[in-house]
């Protein structure tokens, strides 16, 4: 099958992403994803120049999914930016109770790569920091006295989720992450003006 260089691009990409999720970034080669994507190693160095690059890209790309998995279920929620929230965590908990999971492929990534002038190491930063914006955001709907506080303590919670959701299962202490989060949006002050502050 003929592909263009954009689809070839595409489909090394998933192949990288599986395998590198699978099995870890460093204890996977280059040369066995060009095998298992069924392309030459020349191939897949003119369409990434570097594995730095390759899972730079698989990053980028793993973010972007999330993120777009994320405003999917926010769209989906409704207008109250409260369902909002909970639609969220419970989008992120149905991830981490299905079969495949082994984790957060962010902090994975972070944890492979510590250095902060890598691609994936950037990529994965700018991910998270886009989900603590993206909360900020969302709490700045619901007219409570520090929106940016509580974008805080829900960043904290996602990330101890994947955390534990890792080490313990489902099954853990992850199953009430829903209840802690309705704990938090409860328990905030409301805003003296009555609205949310910019």
């Amino acid at each position: 099958m003929h592909r263009t260089a954009a689809e070839t691009r595409a489909h090394v990409l998933g192949v990288a992403g599986e395998l590198f999720y699978g099995k870890g970034i460093r204890a996977t080669g280059v040369d066995l994803v060009a095998a298992e994507a069924g392309v030459a190693p020349t191939t897949l160095y003119r369409l990434f120049a570097s594995k730095d690059g390759l899972v730079g890209a698989y990053v980028e790309n793993a973010a972007q999914g999330f993120e777009e998995r994320l405003e999917a279920a926010v769209a989906t929620a409704g207008p109250d930016p409260r369902d909002q929230i909970l639609a969220v965590f419970d989008v992120v908990f149905a991830e981490i109770d299905s079969e495949g999971f082994r984790g957060c492929p962010l902090q994975m990534a972070l944890a492979e790569f510590p250095d902060a002038d890598l691609p994936a190491h950037r990529n994965a930063v700018a991910a998270k920091s886009w989900f603590r914006r993206r909360m900020g955001e969302l709490t700045g709907q619901l007219g409570v006295e520090d929106p940016a506080e509580m974008a805080d303590h829900l960043t904290l919670v996602f990330e101890g989720l994947n955390a534990t959701a890792q080490s313990l299962g489902a099954d853990g202490p992850a199953r009430r992450v829903r209840s802690l989060v309705e704990t938090i949006l409860s328990s905030a002050k409301p805003s003296s003006s009555g609205t949310s502050r910019e």
